[in-house]
């Protein structure tokens, strides 16, 4: 008997336990809703925290409690928020997308340096050095606060020192405009191609004195976009992109080019014999010795100097011109265009 004792006794010890963890098991037992791990099983598991919440996790426990909605997932786009909207039993959709723009083009080669900076590759730790080497106190200082910032690895430093933003990669989350001091990033809508890539706020002509290619302030872009889309502010073009202005006269129109089209093949104007000759066409046209012709006649266009902006097509009461060739983007996003269209094919 004496033998068994110390078993016994480690028996019941063991029994006493199991049986607590058991009560404590039920008692303490924390409800997890199922469509939780649904829900964080179809997120691409970025943790950006595009969508407001510290983490995929944080995100899809919210979306099934009702405290987020189904499409705040940046990086899931359209696809996920449909998914997590049949999880939810709702109907869900994403937010337009946006990408990210750089407002800035002065990079080595264009802006001058008022000092050499030699220290941590970070732009916080530079601005607050002194403010950057450059003279321009608003423009990319190149040093990929923004890169590490990017968990998509969308933005890169050129060998010309400025931050550039892959629009195949970018899906929007915003993680590299919080990250640059400065604010030299924006976010804008997807379906826009043209920016401002310019953020000093000085006037033309002092601006002229450090930076080749930086905006003037001479309100040619605001004055020639009729929609009243852009406005000066500050002496820099503020661009409304809630409208439905896409800015392309604005492009064509800077002298100093600060905008930048990422469209690189706009299409051409075309009048067919249609044309009665009444010349409506070159006087709305915004491109000078673009249109001509002799009343009566047919006008033609000179397709070399068309900018693709419609505004002859739109104010053509016979409806004798159209838009030949299609919207051409660079080939990053014609390679975007024929992925979904298969995708699309394929479902």
């Amino acid at each position: 008997m004496d033998a068994f004792l110390p078993v016994m006794i480690v028996g019941g010890i063991g029994l006493f336990f199991g049986i607590g963890l058991g009560i404590a098991s039920k008692t303490l037992q924390v409800f997890v809703d199922p469509k939780i791990s649904r829900i964080l099983g179809i997120l691409p598991g970025a943790n950006c925290g595009a969508c407001g919440f510290p983490g995929c996790s944080a995100f899809a426990k919210a979306a099934a409690e009702g405290r987020a909605s189904p499409g705040a997932c940046v990086p899931g786009g359209e696809k996920v928020a449909v998914n997590i909207g049949d999880i939810l039993g709702v109907s869900a959709s994403a937010g337009e997308p946006m990408m990210a723009v750089v407002h800035c083009r002065g990079g080595k080669k264009e802006a001058k340096d008022r000092s050499v900076y030699k220290g941590l590759m970070d732009c916080h730790a530079a601005t607050l050095a002194g403010n950057g080497s450059k003279v321009c106190p608003d423009g990319c200082l190149g040093l990929g606060s923004c890169v590490k910032a990017c968990l998509f690895g969308a933005v890169s430093i050129s060998e010309n020192g400025l931050a550039v933003v892959d629009p195949e990669k970018c899906c929007g989350c915003g993680k590299c405009v919080s990250a640059c001091p400065r604010k030299v990033i924006s976010l804008i809508p997807s379906v826009h191609k043209v920016y401002l890539a310019c953020s000093n706020h000085d006037k033309g002509g002092r601006v002229r004195r450090y930076c080749s290619v930086g905006c003037a302030a001479c309100t040619i872009c605001a004055k020639a976009t009729f929609s009243g889309a852009i406005a000066i502010e500050n002496n820099l073009p503020q661009l409304d992109y809630s409208t439905d202005e896409f800015f392309i006269i604005a492009h064509a129109k800077c002298p100093t080019k600060c905008y930048i089209d990422l469209v690189k093949m706009r299409p051409k104007a075309n009048i067919d014999t249609k044309c009665v000759g009444c010349g409506k066409c070159a006087s709305v046209c915004p491109m000078k010795n673009v249109i001509s012709g002799t009343p009566g006649e047919r006008y033609v266009i000179d397709k070399d100097k068309c900018i693709g902006c419609g505004n002859c097509l739109n104010n053509c009461s016979v409806r004798a011109i159209a838009l030949w060739g299609g919207i051409g983007y660079d080939a990053v996003e014609r390679n975007k265009r024929q992925r979904n269209t298969s995708t699309t094919s394929a479902g």
